[in-house]
């Protein structure tokens, strides 16, 4: 059985009194390039998504868990996504919601949790992330949990003012 639970995190499904931390991430206009948001999200539409969010990842191709500390206190939010079990590969993005909880190490625990859980108990062959390439702190974080750069997207990403180079990294399951 594989543990969702590390020394600094643990992961969790999200509940509906997550409602304020999510409306608050995906209203977060400096964290939108992340995902290619455009808009903002409603507090009802954000409801509804929580009220569904307990669907099956093989239903649903995709899975937000929630990244909280030793004292249940949520930090940020890790996801599965485009998850394909034919070809037995899925996305994997992660955000820590604020500046003073980043770099202490809970973004790399929840990201070795994770990706435990996509080989060991998913069976998945590989896991991908698409990065910005001036997102350096996710570039290293990424890196340093195994995986590759396997091709860079130039002008991948547009601001509004000026386009973005996007990294595809990989971690293949040996």
């Amino acid at each position: 059985m594989v543990s969702l639970i590390g020394k600094q995190v643990f992961l969790r499904a999200l509940e509906p009194e997550d409602l304020d931390f999510v409306y608050a991430i995906e209203n977060d206009t400096d964290l939108w390039y992340l995902s290619d948001t455009q808009t903002p999200y409603s507090r009802f539409l954000i409801k509804q998504y929580l009220e569904n969010a307990q669907q099956d990842i093989f239903e649903a191709k995709q899975l937000r868990l929630a990244i909280c500390n030793k004292k249940k206190e949520i930090l940020g939010l890790i996801d599965v996504f485009d998850f394909d079990i034919k070809n037995k590969r899925a996305g994997i993005g992660i955000v820590i919601q604020k500046q003073e909880h980043r770099n202490l190490g809970f973004g790399k625990e929840a990201l070795e949790l994770l990706v435990n859980y996509c080989f060991s108990s998913l069976h998945l062959h590989q896991v991908y992330a698409n990065i910005s390439e001036q997102n350096l702190a996710s570039l290293k974080l990424f890196e340093g949990n195994g995986f590759k750069k396997i091709g860079l997207k130039q002008d991948w990403s547009f601001n509004g003012e000026h386009f973005s180079n996007e990294y595809l990294l990989q971690r293949i399951n040996k």
